[in-house]
């Protein structure tokens, strides 16, 4: 047995062991009834002990539908006065953007999500909150890239032509990040951004994030954007073609002499016509606890937004690094304009 194999166990059999225990302290010992309706975008294999372990410890049965955002939002919509969900949570606070100005969620307030999460990370009437934190960074060829980009905005620079890759100009994430660049710079210079980032480009957009940073391994290409957490789990899990080949990865949190690094979020909202929102409330505090955090911290090694849980040791290895602080709404405010932006200059 190898000894990642080991400490993954040994990881696992923590979470596992305490997490009950300690969630059914955090939300008291009386039972609750009922059940609670999740949507969800979110896609990771830990998510399964979130949900099962508040299932556990409250008495609450979770009901889950899982899609993309979008169709998400649009059966919350159609579904109006009669949607039997309580909760959606999404990938990006885009989504959480657009979700609010359809009018889905509802205010909720709650002391412990407003002592736990930080102001920053939630809307300030109680709409939607951040239960965790990506970073969105830049991945190099320690063996072909001498000098890596150390801005966003110079991964349009000339001297990467035919170096970069990305994900598609419809990707949510590379919407958002434009969408910074919009409201940092404007419109005409995040459309010079996005034009010179396109010819700059190894090959066409295509997969995921992972595909990003494995195309560097497979040498296709030397610099790419990607979430840290992609690669964080390559280095404490078995990832097809990455995993036991990220020596020659090098990375960049970008932007630390300016604005600093694009961070979006993981986040959801009890909704508008929630049929169970006192299960729903007792879910998105759940959620907020140190047990479930250290569910997005060492089960998907994302950043936890609760100030006192440890990063996962892969993430703790990529570093500290300073955070952009722009208003995580104007990911969604500037998302049509970023859209417009990524098809004018053809970035497919």
């Amino acid at each position: 047995m190898t000894t990642q194999v080991t400490r993954q166990r040994v990881l696992m059999a923590a979470l596992l062991g305490g997490a009950i225990a300690a969630t059914a302290a955090f939300m008291g010992t009386a039972q609750a009834e009922g059940e609670l309706n999740l949507y969800s975008s979110r896609h990771y294999d830990t998510d399964e002990r979130l949900y099962s372990d508040f299932e556990e410890a409250t008495g609450i049965t979770i009901n889950r539908i899982e899609d993309s955002a979008n169709v998400l939002i649009e059966r919350i919509r159609s579904e109006g006065a009669n949607s039997p969900a309580d909760v959606l949570l999404t990938v990006d606070a885009g989504r959480l953007w657009a979700a609010d100005q359809e009018g889905l969620f509802q205010p909720i307030s709650s002391s412990t999500l407003e002592e736990s999460i930080p102001d920053y990370l939630r809307h300030p009437d109680g709409h939607w909150f951040g239960f965790s934190k990506r970073a969105r960074v830049i991945f190099y060829d320690k063996n072909e890239v001498t000098d890596p980009p150390q801005t966003y905005e110079a991964l349009a620079d000339p001297k990467y032509k035919g170096q970069v890759c990305t994900r598609t100009g419809s990707n949510i994430y590379m919407l958002s990040l434009l969408a910074s660049i919009i409201e940092h710079k404007g419109e005409e210079a995040a459309e010079e951004w996005a034009k010179g980032v396109w010819e700059n480009r190894a090959r066409d957009p295509e997969g995921g994030d992972t595909d990003q940073i494995r195309a560097i391994v497979s040498g296709e290409c030397d610099i790419a954007v990607a979430n840290t957490y992609y690669f964080a789990r390559a280095l404490r899990k078995d990832v097809t073609d990455l995993s036991g080949q990220t020596d020659m990865v090098g990375w960049v949190f970008p932007n630390q002499d300016d604005r600093g690094t694009h961070v979006n979020i993981s986040g959801g909202g009890v909704l508008a016509n929630a049929p169970n929102k006192d299960n729903a409330v007792k879910f998105l505090e759940y959620l907020a606890s140190p047990e479930a955090q250290r569910y997005f911290a060492e089960g998907n090694d994302e950043y936890p937004v609760v100030a006192e849980v440890s990063l996962s040791a892969e993430v703790l290895g990529l570093g500290e690094f300073k955070r952009d602080t722009v208003a995580l709404t104007s990911f969604g405010e500037n998302q049509a304009l970023a859209q417009q932006i990524f098809d004018r200059v053809g970035f497919k």
